[in-house]
């Protein structure tokens, strides 16, 4: 099939990218290669994307930004994609509580063109980036699908939330089966540079110190990329259909009587933040110079998945482990910034 995915120059865009086409679809790649952080990063996916496929018309990558609808128009009229996944976004918890505007603009404004053009081209499949961070305050763990997400701690756990509201809408309207993708603290190779084991791995080898929030006392469901675009490859294929039977007295959030699901994509084994320090100590040989930092805003203490729904719906469960991952990750980094 063509699949449009947005934000394949983005850490689980890439990896996206290269499985899709390992399944034999050719995949368009849009991305505004935003300056949030290293650019050189993103080109350098871009460009390995581009040497790694044996066809080269299997993967076309176009420069371009959901807020600009003459470059929706371009991609959509150039792929006629039958599939959409939706990775681009303004990301990170903590920017936005500095620039909030950005989060509007992107995630909310950008996602809505995309929905109109999603619409106006009949896709068959919607499937788009949403995040455990939706959950906000709820600390009753393992964070279901079906819980209450009315309480956001940050504006981007707000402006996904938004996200989902919207997608139900057209699936309900327009009947656009989409699915949305709760996604758990992603690592691995090829990185976001602002997440914590980029940031610790750097800092470690460079003998800085590494800030640790909450002094540590934090509790994450780290999810292993490979495991993350495994799940959603599997997911293209399993679009959601109208649900005539559905329960109006007693309503699941995560379902609808509309073609729309929500699914965590989570390990489903949370870590303890100072465990996954220790492991990646042990990984490089080297101990961290540890800096104990209060709580930040728009942070959570906890993170666990529910996993069952997904398990139940595409037969794959999330299961890398922690030592498995940052062995790759750190094999990767090493290797792209020639770190002997």
């Amino acid at each position: 099939m063509n699949i449009l995915v947005t934000g394949c120059a983005g850490f689980i865009g890439y990896h996206l990218s290269n499985k899709l086409i390992e399944n034999n679809h050719t995949v368009y790649g849009l991305d505004n290669l935003n300056d949030y952080y290293d650019v050189n990063l993103k080109q350098a996916r871009i460009d390995n994307l581009k040497n790694i496929i044996k066809n080269k018309n299997s993967f076309i990558f176009i420069e371009g930004d959901l807020k600009n609808k003459e470059d929706l128009k371009k991609v959509f009229c150039l792929s006629k994609p039958n599939i959409v996944i939706n990775l681009a976004a303004q990301a990170g918890v903590r920017y936005s509580i500095e620039n909030p505007s950005v989060y509007i603009e992107s995630n909310i404004l950008g996602f809505g063109n995309l929905l109109e053009f999603c619409r106006e081209y009949q896709i068959e499949h919607l499937l788009y980036a949403s995040s455990s961070s939706v959950y906000g305050g709820n600390k009753n763990l393992p964070l279901k699908e079906e819980d209450n997400v009315d309480h956001p701690l940050s504006l981007y756990g707000a402006t996904k939330k938004s996200n989902e509201l919207m997608a139900h809408s057209y699936s309900h309207l327009f009947d656009l089966p989409t699915t949305g993708l709760r996604f758990f603290t992603v690592y691995g190779p090829w990185g976001r540079p602002d997440m914590a084991l980029f940031l610790f791995t750097k800092a470690i080898l460079n003998k800085k110190p590494i800030n640790i929030f909450n002094n540590g006392d934090m509790i994450r469901d780290f999810t292993y990329v490979d495991d993350v675009v495994e799940s959603i490859s599997k997911l293209v294929l399993k679009k959601p259909l109208r649900n005539n039977g559905y329960d109006y007295l007693n309503p699941k959030a995560n379902k609808s009587w509309a073609p729309y699901r929500i699914f965590n994509i989570g390990n489903s084994n949370p870590v303890n933040l100072m465990e996954y320090i220790v492991t990646l100590e042990n990984e490089l040989g080297i101990k961290a110079i540890k800096n104990f930092m209060p709580m930040q805003d728009g942070d959570v203490q906890s993170t666990a998945s529910f996993t069952k729904d997904l398990e139940d719906y595409i037969g794959y469960r999330p299961n890398t482990t922690i030592e498995e991952g940052i062995s790759k990750f750190v094999y990767w980094y090493k290797s792209f910034y020639k770190i002997i």
